[in-house]
């Protein structure tokens, strides 16, 4: 059986975070959802997404087929009973198509997925979750740490923890092999804290769960963490973090405050970066919509929403429920605004897509990593499709 994630329609209303990835690589808990379904099928699972990011992908392949929405959190039981259904059905819950198993000689497209046909309906009882909008990839954070947590430490040995910490509840802490914490504090009275392979702690880091430092990643000396937090792969942790996912290959490496925020991959928050989450009225945050183009009401506490590529400097000050795109170069004077497109350079010019590859490039390069030309063809064609 071979196991598709696609994404629905609905996909835009992610921004900015599937300008440069498909759904199912958006990481919220402590895996991504492809992952997720890596671990729970035993299988390595495709994915299907709009044309200009498929090429980022291995291809799917033809033969028995399982389409799953890729927008569909499940949980470790829930996944077990979508990888039963037989041939021919669908599940539908709350009207919605949720997954499908068909055997098809030809190949299909995003395009094309509304056109499939099932002999019969299984309608879906139990209450699943939908990534439906950016925001909720922080604000369910800690559900998702917690299910991951449960399903990928079921059965194993954490690594010793050095006795220079303090740790309280370590029976909810797990340590992966590699991974080095000195001289810090650990609680887990709260949520499980998961540290992954060669990852560091380094020195007075004070930690609450429920907290996840990804593999190869970097915790600097005295760095608060709040839960529920999110730090993915090979990122870079400093400051002040509260209830913030990271999804990987980004640095908040220096004091400044970080908090009800997703950050994508390949950003850098400079030096005393600073963002509000609460309005000083305590009232409801807004936030802009690329789908609406005005400002949707969302919760009381909302920071910022930042996509791949985007930096800020050193002393930026991020107005509450920020929304910045992707491959932005973020300074100027005063409180930035709460909205800029994809590719703004400061705060009304271009950064033009030649100059943005090169950056990029040389931001890899410290982490032991080059720009791939499909990586480049797709923010190209986002620079021609703004």
């Amino acid at each position: 059986m071979n196991i598709v994630l696609f994404d629905n329609k609905h996909r835009k209303q992610l921004f900015p975070f599937t300008e440069t990835r498909a759904v199912a690589e958006i990481r919220s808990g402590i895996l991504t959802n492809k992952e997720r379904w890596d671990y729970i099928s035993g299988t390595e699972v495709s994915i299907l997404t709009e044309d200009y990011l498929q090429p980022l992908y291995n291809d799917y392949t033809t033969g028995d087929i399982l389409l799953i929405d890729a927008s569909v959190i499940f949980t470790e039981e829930q996944a077990k009973k979508i990888l039963q259904i037989p041939k021919g059905y669908y599940v539908a819950y709350n009207k919605g198509f949720i997954a499908g198993r068909f055997e098809t000689a030809e190949q299909f497209n995003f395009e094309a997925l509304s056109n499939l046909s099932f002999d019969e309906l299984i309608n879906w009882k139990e209450e699943v979750v939908r990534l439906d909008h950016p925001w909720q990839i922080f604000q369910l954070n800690e559900t998702f740490i917690k299910q991951d947590f449960a399903m990928i430490t079921e059965g194993r040995q954490s690594a010793a923890i050095d006795a220079s910490n303090t740790v309280i509840n370590p029976q909810n802490i797990f340590v992966e092999e590699g991974a080095s914490i000195t001289c810090s504090v650990l609680n887990a009275t709260n949520g499980p804290i998961y540290i992954g392979k060669n990852a560091t702690i380094q020195e007075g880091c004070l930690i609450r769960g429920a907290f996840v430092l990804g593999d190869n990643s970097l915790l600097k000396m005295g760095t608060k963490i709040y839960g529920a937090t999110t730090l993915g792969n090979n990122c870079v942790g400093g400051g002040e973090i509260k209830n913030v996912v990271i999804f990987g290959n980004s640095n908040k490496a220096h004091d400044g405050y970080l908090g009800d925020s997703v950050i994508g991959e390949w950003c850098n928050l400079g030096a005393a970066t600073n963002n509000s989450n609460v309005k000083n009225t305590a009232g409801i945050v807004n936030v802009y919509s690329s789908i609406t183009k005005d400002y949707v009401a969302v919760a009381q506490k909302c920071g910022m929403l930042m996509g791949d590529y985007t930096r800020t400097a050193i002393g930026t000050t991020i107005n509450t429920g920020s929304v910045y795109g992707v491959c932005c170069n973020v300074f100027g004077q005063g409180l930035m605004p709460k909205y800029l497109p994809n590719f703004t350079w400061g705060l009304n010019d271009t950064y033009k897509i030649e100059k943005a590859v090169e950056d990029i490039n040389n931001w890899k390069k410290m982490k032991q990593n080059l720009i791939e030309e499909n990586e480049a063809n797709m923010l190209r064609y986002l620079t021609e499709n703004i």
